[in-house]
């Protein structure tokens, strides 16, 4: 057998040592929950390992409620969000001694959408998509000229977001009254990638999910405008655009979007500067994809509530709350 030089060996000892080191637990980020942010979370880990190609970054989609879940047991360092924590989940975390910092990101609209194909459906006011998604509807409601009856004698085939999901919990409070309450007979998924795929192929469909999946195929889909009509803005059914969206008239359907960060997981060095890192840089991925950025004085007070490690929620009402605009948002940071 060749003996390898004994300079040669101990180089390769620590080739194979500092190799080891690379793939250690310090090094690894685990992002689960919603799969609203799931596209602005998994572009973050790209840019970040762009510049850390050591770090092992995973983003996984298992809805902002089986998110939590994980968040909460310890299998994910990072929670993406489309509400805020809930009471339930709030005492949960209180028994396992689990301490979260919130961190807004972004706001998102929740974008009603139908086949490109359809022409009668151009707007929905809010009293009809409760009716149409409301409990007692489902057997009932099932073709569209029971919503408008000059709209055609064809049915209605449902798409949304399953129960473990953030927006769903959040179209039923805003639409339904009731977080979580709706009718069953839907097609759901916590993947708004096979909604889109079924609305788009099914000239009958109707259905919703986060802004930057229509965004993202748009030329697949048509999007309801919404008529919120107890605003008073005197505009009438309203489009999710960024302008409506950031001045608050595309209500209810609008709200914020976060990450949480375990507090025990912020002492792992490469945690906290994948979450720094994501907090500076977000806005600008943000408009890229279809979502709305915070204002720059937003970003500044969620930057210095993570690096001053706050811990908690702002949110006196745990869970989805209805008219958050990005006004109250930054009051809410304000008072933190």
């Amino acid at each position: 057998m060749t003996r390898l030089p004994h300079q040669v060996a101990i180089s390769l000892l620590i080739v194979f040592f500092f190799s080891g080191c690379g793939s250690s637990e310090s090094e690894r980020i685990r992002l689960d929950g919603s799969s609203t942010v799931y596209p602005l979370s998994e572009a973050m880990a790209e840019e970040f390992q762009r510049q850390e190609s050591q770090v092992r970054i995973t983003v996984g989609i298992s809805g902002t409620g089986g998110g939590f879940g994980k968040f909460l047991r310890g299998e994910a360092e990072v929670l993406n969000a489309s509400r805020p924590i809930r009471a339930s989940e709030l005492e949960l975390a209180n028994e396992k001694n689990v301490e979260f910092i919130e961190l807004p990101i972004a706001y998102d609209g929740i974008a009603v959408v139908v086949h490109p194909s359809n022409t009668w459906c151009s707007s929905l006011t809010i009293s009809e998509l409760k009716r149409i998604w409301e409990p007692g509807s489902q057997g009932r409601i099932l073709r569209w000229n029971q919503v408008r009856p000059d709209w055609p004698d064809q049915p209605i085939h449902l798409f949304g977001p399953g129960a473990d999901s953030g927006t769903y919990d959040y179209f039923t409070l805003a639409v339904v009254g009731e977080e979580g309450v709706s009718r069953g007979d839907f097609t759901s998924s916590e993947d708004d990638n096979l909604l889109v795929w079924g609305v788009a192929r099914d000239p009958n469909a109707l259905g919703f999910f986060g802004l930057s999946y229509f965004e993202e195929n748009k030329q697949g889909l048509k999007v309801v405008a919404i008529d919120d009509q107890k605003s008073d803005n005197g505009d009438g059914p309203v489009e999710p655009l960024l302008e409506t969206i950031f001045k608050g008239t595309y209500q209810p359907l609008s709200r914020p979007i976060f990450i949480y960060v375990r507090y025990d997981a912020v002492s792992l060095p490469v945690v906290e500067r994948f979450v720094d890192f994501y907090v500076r840089n977000v806005s600008i991925l943000a408009k890229e994809l279809g979502y709305i950025a915070l204002p720059d004085q937003a970003y500044d007070l969620v930057l210095n509530r993570f690096r001053n490690r706050v811990t908690g929620t702002v949110f006196e009402t745990n869970g989805s709350q209805v008219g958050v605009t990005v006004g109250k948002l930054l009051d809410l940071e304000t008072r933190s």
